[in-house]
């Protein structure tokens, strides 16, 4: 199969035209979308009509299927969740900081896939940030403070009983599941080599990470705020912008992303699963409950 791929022209990400996802892919197929993934980190697919079984399909010929914590699947399957908004919804927006996606996970997702299914007909970019780049011009003084570091990561922030999305969030349309579990932590290096290409880059940001392990906090909080306002910065970014039908699959080891919002009085739905920690992907070794 024949298809066409059209860089962005901003830190990252590209478009793939010319083939249909709805039919089965052949190996080369596969791994010419791994190498442009690997090369691009975002990949959107437009035009595309895919159904459940299809979005299943596609994300298994990239790996297995990650774990999905404290997010209840849509009925019927067991890896695809709803990313929703319904037109009358006052909650605050999900996801509109910057994160890699369940990066306290002790494998996190190599991947994520999200196809666009109801798409407001305006606002509700998702922003991407190239952690590659970010890693290649930050200054010698402040990679110096990271060098070698481990970061602390949680989702206590987001799901535990107390957290953002915790007993308090009300009126939400997505169902979310906050629970004890996310007070658990582990811990990743700041800087890691991608395990399939081998480039170094950042991992994780503020929200997930919460400490710098065999650092005060009142050293660490203030370089993991330092650090996160780096990450996110305008020339590392990639804003993209949605159409019905569309895939987009990005690398959450080379990308930050978030949401935004500026579609209110619009009903939005996407579907997502996520691509389970390529075989190369290092766990951490710090576990533990606080």
């Amino acid at each position: 199969m024949a298809f066409t791929i059209t860089p962005s022209g901003q830190a990252c990400g590209a478009a793939v035209t010319g083939i249909d996802l709805t039919q089965p892919l052949s190996a080369g197929d596969v791994a010419d979308i791994r190498a442009a993934w690997l090369d691009h980190h975002v990949l959107a697919f437009p035009g595309q009509s895919l159904g459940d079984d299809d979005l299943e399909r596609f994300t298994q010929y990239f790996g297995g299927f990650g774990d999905d914590p404290f997010i209840a699947p849509i009925a019927g399957r067991r890896h695809v969740i709803a990313v929703k908004r319904r037109a009358d919804e006052t909650a605050p927006l999900f996801a509109e900081n910057w994160h890699s996606d369940w990066s306290f996970q002790a494998r996190p997702p190599a991947g994520t896939c999200l196809y666009g299914i109801t798409i407001p007909p305006i606002g509700g970019n998702t922003e991407f940030a190239n952690q590659h780049a970010a890693l290649a011009a930050m200054p010698d003084a402040l990679r110096a403070r990271i060098e070698g570091r481990r970061a602390i990561h949680s989702a206590r922030g987001g799901y535990a009983p107390s957290g953002m999305y915790g007993a308090n969030d009300k009126g939400r349309s997505m169902d979310i599941r906050p629970g004890e579990a996310a007070m658990a932590t582990q811990a990743h290096p700041i800087i890691r080599r991608h395990p399939e290409t081998g480039r170094e880059g950042l991992f994780g940001c503020a929200g997930y990470i919460i400490g710098i392990e065999d650092m005060d906090d009142a050293e660490a909080l203030p370089l993991i705020v330092e650090l996160l306002h780096w990450q996110g910065r305008e020339e590392f970014r990639y804003s993209h912008k949605w159409d019905a039908g569309m895939l987009l699959m990005w690398d959450n080891r080379s990308v930050l992303h978030r949401a935004t919002g500026g579609y209110d009085g619009h009903d939005r739905l996407l579907h997502r699963t996520t691509i389970a920690a390529w075989d190369g992907d290092e766990p951490g070794t710090h576990r533990s409950r606080a």
